[in-house]
């Protein structure tokens, strides 16, 4: 094969690679995976600030982890898509997915998730006891609670499956102290609170998806107002839990409480907004934006501790 033969045939591989490479990180919802590891770093800094641990002195605990919990959310991940395969052509948002166009077979969908959990556990048993006992329960919350009994049943799916979220911020902390301080119990809740508001904007935007595909969200079933006023609830909620983590200090508690009152506010514009769809957006994007800063400052604050 000549130079210029060799060269044409790389360059016609490439595309075939990079898309295998998108439908894989699709598959195990990479998005979901690199949300839950901020989360999951976030429970391992505190657990090493709170106790007196050095965290450099843990390096082998931490790669353990975190390499662990990113396996058994990427395998959840896929299980997921495995057990949504008959709906998820239904739905714009999901119709590109590489179990829906066939790049991925069934049988190997199921061998990558079973093989990502399994890894996944060693590593977390590995690294305590209880982390890896933290990871079977999110799994188990995940695809079970979730996935195939609530989601297609009942419009309190949301929460459901918001308990499976909460879940990598207790892992993390579980790996250094496996007893588990009321920090964990904070990370938990603060991670439970925010889901709902965050999925129901979501949901909006995707109302006539879910509603075609049969899935009882809460937008479907109570209509927008009904969501909007859940939606106000949850963030409610999410403004005495900064103080559970008081030991990050004042400042913390300052800037987590404003922007609560940030997305209380765009909450309560929405009860007065004539397009939802833009509203719901905009909800969308400051919850995003919510977790990020939250769980940032919470690792900057606890360097002061």
């Amino acid at each position: 094969m000549s130079n210029g033969q060799l060269v044409s045939a790389t360059r016609k591989a490439n595309p075939e690679t990079k898309s295998f490479i998108k439908d894989f990180l699709a598959l195990i919802k990479i998005g979901i995976v690199n949300s839950n590891l901020v989360t999951t770093f976030t429970g391992i800094w505190l657990a090493f600030q709170f106790t007196g641990g050095h965290f450099l002195q843990h390096l082998d605990l931490i790669a353990y982890t975190m390499v662990g919990t990113a396996l058994i959310i990427g395998g959840s991940a896929a299980m997921n898509n495995y057990l949504d395969k008959d709906i998820d052509p239904i739905m714009k948002r999901t119709r590109t997915r590489p179990t829906v166009t066939g790049r991925f077979k069934p049988n190997v969908v199921l061998t990558i998730s079973l093989s990502f959990l399994i890894v996944g556990e060693i590593l977390l048993f590995t690294a305590s006891n209880a982390a890896g006992m933290w990871g079977l329960i999110g799994i188990l919350a995940y695809v079970v609670l979730y996935t195939i009994w609530a989601k297609r049943r009942y419009v309190s799916n949301t929460v459901i499956g918001s308990i499976s979220g909460a879940v990598p911020p207790v892992i993390g902390w579980a790996a250094v102290e496996p007893s588990l301080s009321f920090g964990a119990l904070a990370l938990f809740l603060i991670m439970f609170a925010w889901q709902p508001p965050h999925f129901y904007a979501l949901a909006m935007r995707r109302k006539n998806e879910y509603s075609a595909a049969n899935i009882p969200m809460l937008p479907v079933v109570k209509g927008f107002r009904r969501t909007k006023v859940s939606m106000l609830i949850w963030i409610v909620f999410l403004f005495p839990l900064p103080f559970l983590l008081k030991e990050l200090g004042i400042a913390f508690i300052i800037l987590a409480t404003m922007l609560n009152i940030g997305w209380l506010v765009l909450a309560l514009r929405g009860f007065k907004t004539t397009d939802d769809l833009k509203w719901a957006s905009r909800m969308f994007i400051y919850s995003l934006n919510y977790l990020t800063i939250t769980f940032v400052l919470m690792i900057i604050f606890a360097i002061f501790i």
